[in-house]
């Protein structure tokens, strides 16, 4: 018997104290106007998660002992309250299997998760939107209760044109990435979120880009996420929203039947349509228009700034 004890007490003294998911990142060079954070408030009940990634499939335990209850909670931050809605807890066997894959033996979408487990060592993992966290546990002879530290935060992105010109929330998208000094070792965390939405993620920096329109309006900026606080970024675009429209006389009707072609100062097309009153949002920049009707070509040189919308025409008369 004192021999068993004895090497269950190493067993535990060299059994993995904890695993962190938290993403470790370098802070990069900001590559775009400096966003405006405005990070002052704590997080609240509003603190919207999204779904988590869908779950392999749950394994038999391996019985080590007696099952015995196991209450698990979680924390924003190591003085934030406990969190009352959208965790989702995963408990995985202490060791992977033999291809390496975390066995997954219980999950539980309640945020105060209580359970009942065998005795022995597991991995307990939460998810918050896109925060998570994991740590190993003991499951010993008596009920354990364990509160787990997330450290998370959350952003919350917008973006306007420079001087402060609003944009419609549907004309923008938003891309998050782990930062890094090297594009190539960014990893896409979120892909294509709507302005003002709240996102869950671990404390740290981000690297995120904002897309105004679907031609060639980005910009991008380092962003951090402190613990516990909801951070604010606004992101300024130098574009702006051209039209375009044929026409016969100045300040005349429209031509019908038009196809349409813009190049940027690359010679490169970087819109085409096929509409009597076209429109494209377009980077600061110069650019040239081209207008085919029929046998007949038209085309204009013209510049954008960040601004308002802008209407460019093109005169038949002219050529």
């Amino acid at each position: 018997m004192q021999r068993l004890l004895i090497l269950f007490l190493a067993f535990l003294m060299f059994s993995p104290l904890s695993l962190a998911l938290i993403p470790s990142t370098a802070l990069a060079q900001i590559v775009a106007p400096t966003p405006y954070p405005r990070l002052e408030r704590p997080l609240d009940e509003a603190y919207q998660p999204t779904q988590p990634d869908p779950s392999p499939q749950i394994a038999s335990p391996i019985i080590t002992g007696p099952a015995q209850p196991l209450t698990l909670v979680a924390r924003i931050s190591e003085t934030g309250p406990i969190i009352s809605q959208g965790l989702v807890w995963r408990i995985f066997e202490a060791e992977p299997d033999e291809n390496g894959n975390m066995i997954l033996l219980k999950k539980s979408e309640q945020a105060i998760a209580k359970l009942s487990i065998d005795q022995g060592n597991y991995i307990i993992h939460a998810s918050y939107g896109r925060a998570q966290a994991s740590e190993t546990i003991n499951v010993g002879k008596e009920p354990t209760n364990k509160t787990l530290i997330l450290n998370s935060g959350a952003l919350r992105l917008n973006a306007a044109i420079t001087g402060d010109i609003s944009i419609r929330s549907s004309l923008l998208k938003f891309d998050i990435s782990t930062s890094s000094l090297d594009p190539n070792e960014r990893v896409l965390i979120a892909k294509d979120i709507k302005p003002n939405k709240i996102i869950n993620l671990n404390a740290g920096n981000y690297f995120v880009v904002s897309y105004f329109g679907e031609t060639n309006a980005t910009v991008s900026a380092d962003i951090k996420v402190e613990p516990g606080q909801i951070t604010d970024a606004t992101l300024f675009h130098r574009a702006g929203l051209v039209s375009f429209k044929l026409v016969s006389e100045a300040g005349g009707r429209e031509i019908a039947d038009v196809d349409w072609t813009i190049k940027n100062a690359d010679n490169k097309i970087i819109h085409s349509s096929i509409n009597a009153f076209p429109s494209a949002i377009l980077s600061e920049g110069d650019y040239v228009v081209i207008a085919k009707r029929g046998q007949n070509v038209y085309n204009r040189d013209f510049s954008v700034i960040p601004g308002p919308a802008r209407e460019i025409e093109l005169l038949i008369s002219v050529y």
